[in-house]
């Protein structure tokens, strides 16, 4: 029988060092976001089940918990995703002409995790710029996200690209099944040249797209490789179109970049260029960004968008773990003098433990190298003692 303790899978408790480390990655990416001028918002955790699925938001259908409100009868959801509520203020509340920067940071739920061994309560934090439809935002949301993996200390970072109007390009027209659009992108996704050349013929797809859609499997790589797809697929404009715009925006970054042309991850989430970030100690994505046009319109205004978001619990397992915080140990007294002097040092910002009577063990997240004591009628700090 299993103990009353035990929590749910995929759901864990985040312990003190941890918690600590997390909560400074918090401050430094929000701190990051307002120097480039984004604002905070904190959107609530629970929301009417249509509002939350609406648009982009309901291709998550089967990652929101659903719950009934007590109050009005209504179907709420909790929230699996930030941005469509970001969307809403943006839409609504706020509801500024032209350009709007915002910025969260929040618990999300998720009915299972989206990997192996993945939290369903990640800590997601975003920033999402509306109102601006050019290049110049694009770039400007990913120099964001690069800076703030920066003020962090990730290492070797690399950006992969990809643009969701590749395949819609090569398919628009075609008058598919979302089965069988959804057939073709997994074979893409999944480099089976022999499947995607297989589905091609069996949906009776013109020669020309066919061949398209087989060179597409090995696109992939570096720069090169958009200059390969800027050739074969040159029967499509704004396939062209697409990928010079990839080319523009990674010949503005530092890090090193990769192109995947045949990757329709959140393929009917991303409107256009699409990038996930990798450092070092990730087996995955750290950060997916992108943009998202129309975002706005199930709330009654349609807004050019782009933005990214990420998981604080991931971000915190590819770091290295932060030493344990210097302390000084202090004794428990009702003197004046002794009150007021780790009054003093608290206020300077030290962290002051005061060792109650007869506590033995001090908190695992600090380590007391120093302590405070009585010499000749002052309170002074000094190197902790050997006990």
């Amino acid at each position: 029988m299993s103990s009353a303790w035990v929590l749910p899978d995929h759901l864990a408790d985040v312990l003190p060092s941890e918690a600590r480390q997390i909560e400074e990655l918090r401050r430094l990416f929000l701190d990051c976001a307002r120097s480039y001028g984004y604002e905070l918002v904190i959107p609530p955790l629970l929301e009417h089940l249509e509002s939350l699925l609406s648009g982009t938001g309901s291709r998550l259908d089967l990652q929101t918990f659903k719950l009934v409100d007590q109050l009005s009868g209504r179907t709420l959801g909790v929230r699996p995703d930030t941005t469509p509520q970001v969307a809403r203020i943006d839409a609504h509340l706020l509801n500024r002409a032209g350009v709007c920067r915002l910025c969260y940071c929040g618990p999300v739920l998720h009915t299972l995790p989206d990997r192996p061994f993945a939290t369903r309560e990640p800590l997601q934090l975003g920033a999402e710029l509306f109102g601006h439809g050019g290049l110049e935002a694009d770039l400007e949301v990913l120099e964001l996200a690069l800076s703030g993996l920066a003020a962090v200390a990730c290492r070797d970072v690399q950006v992969d690209f990809g643009d969701a109007r590749v395949l819609r390009g090569l398919l628009g027209g075609l008058n598919l099944t979302q089965d069988q659009t959804f057939s073709i992108r997994q074979a893409l996704a999944n480099k089976d040249e022999q499947k995607v050349v297989s589905l091609a013929h069996a949906f009776a797809l013109p020669e020309q797209t066919r061949e398209a859609l087989k060179a597409l499997v090995h696109l992939y790589g570096d720069a090169s490789v958009v200059q390969e797809g800027i050739r074969v697929l040159a029967a499509w404009p704004e396939v062209v179109e697409a990928l010079n715009e990839l080319l523009w925006l990674s010949a503005h970054l530092s890090v090193k970049v990769s192109f995947d042309l045949a990757d329709s991850k959140g393929y009917s989430y991303y409107s256009g260029a699409r990038f996930a970030i990798y450092v070092q100690g990730g087996s995955d994505a750290l950060v997916r960004g992108g943009r998202y046009d129309e975002v706005g319109a199930v709330f009654g205004r349609a807004r050019a968008a782009v933005g990214f978001s990420l998981d604080l619990k991931a971000l915190v397992e590819v770091l290295p773990k932060h030493p344990r915080k210097a302390a000084i140990k202090a004794p428990w007294g009702e003197d004046a003098a002794l009150r007021e002097a780790i009054s003093q040092l608290r206020l300077s910002g030290e962290s002051v433990i005061c060792a109650l009577p007869a506590q033995v063990q001090m908190p695992d997240e600090f380590e007391c190298d120093r302590e405070l004591v009585l010499e000749k009628g002052v309170w002074s700090v000094v190197k902790l003692r050997a006990a």
